[in-house]
């Protein structure tokens, strides 16, 4: 009984456990210190915003846009998050 119980737990613990492998932060390093990735990746997504935005404007597309703020912010987070992943895997 006592090993039939362990055999049952034992691919739950593995499963449950399996995230908890020794990983440390992706950080970048920076003018002498390390900066984190995340701030690397934000840094880029706000910057192909504007730099959507830039493109949007003369082509007429920002106009019709229903909630600026929130289709800007939302590509920024995409941008973001594509960097993150192509560059860091993660």
């Amino acid at each position: 009984m006592k090993s039939l119980c362990c055999a049952r737990i034992a691919p739950l613990a593995a499963i449950v456990l399996g995230g908890c492998a020794e990983a440390r932060a992706p950080s970048i390093p920076l003018f002498g210190a390390y900066f984190p990735a995340w701030l690397a990746c934000t840094t880029a997504g706000i910057l192909g915003a504007v730099l959507l935005r830039a493109i949007f404007v003369p082509l007429g597309i920002d106009d019709r846009l229903p909630l600026r703020l929130l289709v800007y912010v939302s590509l920024a987070a995409a941008i973001a998050f594509a960097t993150s992943l192509t560059i860091f895997g993660r």
